[in-house]
């Protein structure tokens, strides 16, 4: 074997390396985030700490769990992780729905799969509001 057929072996090698080690990471990872579970949570839309939630489109994070406030000045709930890698994803008001911009997956008001790469909806969580007390539980 002369240098020329050597390097081009070991050339052809380390790509087979790397693009087999591209392709496992592609693997769906979707069931690797749970949501959370048992989830009772009250909190006073009028204390400091829940600022977020007074104007629509605001949103809050507590306990792995993102609430935001509709246009429409409803509330709703569901699991902040991002069920195919878990990254946090964020409430965008003006389509309603929740982002994650680590690989684009879109999830509607309700946690049900717009777009992929994620193939399984957010946890959802019900909302109660009584006076200036908002309810979050599952």
């Amino acid at each position: 074997m002369d240098r020329k057929e050597f390097l081009s072996n070991l050339g052809v090698g380390a790509a087979a390396i790397i693009c087999s080690s591209c392709l496992g990471g592609c693997q769906p990872l979707d069931t690797v985030v749970g949501a959370p579970t048992n989830i009772d949570i009250t909190l006073d839309l009028t204390a400091s700490v829940n600022s977020g939630l007074i104007q629509s489109g605001g949103t809050l994070y507590r306990d792995g769990i993102v609430i935001a406030r509709t246009a429409a000045g409803t509330y709703i709930a569901v699991s902040s992780a991002c069920t195919h890698a878990g990254t946090t994803v964020q409430y965008e008001a003006g389509g309603n729905r929740f982002h994650c911009p680590a690989h684009g997956s879109n999830f509607a008001s309700d946690g049900s799969v717009i777009n992929g790469p994620a193939n399984s909806p957010l946890g959802k969580y019900n909302t109660t509001l009584t006076g200036s007390s908002l309810r979050v539980f599952s």
